[in-house]
């Protein structure tokens, strides 16, 4: 079975490479990180943001249970709400860029390697190795926002870059 996840990275690459492909006569390295950025934040923080927001909300207790957790924990909707914010700011990054993409990252960043170490401890402490606690869930906490704190690093460069030699 394939873990929506890795249906999400599936997606975005699919994204990036038509748009890449739309773009192919006027690339450069700042617009290639960009647009891959792009569609990281609205596909990979967005949309994941608002399916996590949907499942802690509308179908907690199966969320519950596949992360291990115990039904009617009321801490997840407080999970569902950061997901929410989260989801919000990736698919503002649609329209907003620069800075806000800085903030978006950095929020994500703490917020999705807390969760990654969270989980890793429920492993380590408790014997915790529920699909959504030890699965592909923990890969995806643990490197895309630390993919996507680079490539704005890299991105924020390569814009410095370009304006130095203009």
């Amino acid at each position: 079975m394939i873990s929506e996840f890795a249906v999400l990275i599936l997606l975005i690459g699919i994204v990036i490479f038509v748009h890449l492909g739309k773009e192919r006569h006027n690339l450069n390295r700042k617009k290639i990180i960009g647009i891959v950025l792009l569609w990281s934040f609205v596909i990979g923080v967005g949309f994941s943001g608002m399916y996590a927001f949907i499942g802690h909300t509308f179908f907690a207790d199966a969320v519950a249970r596949s992360i291990g957790w115990p039904v009617g924990n009321p801490f997840q909707q407080e999970v569902a709400n950061a997901n929410l914010v989260f989801g919000i700011l990736g698919l503002l990054c649609y329209k907003f860029r620069d800075n806000f993409w800085l903030a978006t990252a950095i929020g994500w960043f703490i917020f999705m390697v807390g969760a990654g170490i969270g989980h890793l401890y429920q492993m380590i402490a408790h014997g915790n190795f529920a699909p959504n606690n030890a699965g592909s869930i923990l890969i995806y906490d643990l490197v895309f926002p630390v993919f996507i704190l680079i490539l704005v690093l890299m991105h924020r460069m390569s814009k410095k870059q370009v304006e130095s030699t203009e």
